[in-house]
């Protein structure tokens, strides 16, 4: 089990960054078995996670187990909601990675950029770069546990 504290901005992309077919990426699929509290599975690639996430927007107590092929396919058919699917493409930005989410399920051409930070003071004075939308960091409309609900 690994625990870490999630300290993350969360932004809406009005365009696309130059270059992006350069980035290296993951292919993710995830549900959630609970979205209070957040209890969620994913592949990522081919690895596999349980993850537990306390409540809040900006930072967040996270635990990460491990799982076999075998048990995520198996805790798979018991998501509640949908199925999330999306390409997270790695962007280095100064000392940052932007996760940049291309979302193809359960809302296809959504696309949301994530940077983690190591503080929060390092998070409230992150500058943005010109193509990031509107910062929806204090918005629970864009946790992928709501995503997950959308019909």
């Amino acid at each position: 089990m690994e625990k870490s504290y999630e300290i993350e901005r969360k932004f809406l992309v009005s365009a696309l960054p130059e270059n992006l077919d350069s980035c290296s990426f993951h292919e993710i699929e995830q549900g959630y078995l609970c979205t209070d509290p957040v209890i969620r599975i994913r592949r990522q690639d081919d690895a596999y996670y349980l993850t537990c996430k306390s409540k809040g927007l900006m930072i967040r107590e996270e635990y990460t187990f491990p799982l076999t092929e075998t048990s995520y396919a198996h805790l798979k058919n018991k998501i509640d909601g949908h199925l999330i699917r999306k390409r997270r493409y790695l962007i280095p930005y100064g000392t940052y990675t932007i996760e940049l989410d291309l979302f193809s399920s359960p809302d296809p051409g959504l696309t949301l950029a994530e940077v983690e930070f190591p503080s929060e003071e390092a998070a409230l004075s992150f500058q943005a770069p010109d193509w990031f939308g509107e910062d929806v960091t204090h918005s629970s409309r864009y946790h992928n546990s709501r995503l997950s609900q959308k019909v």
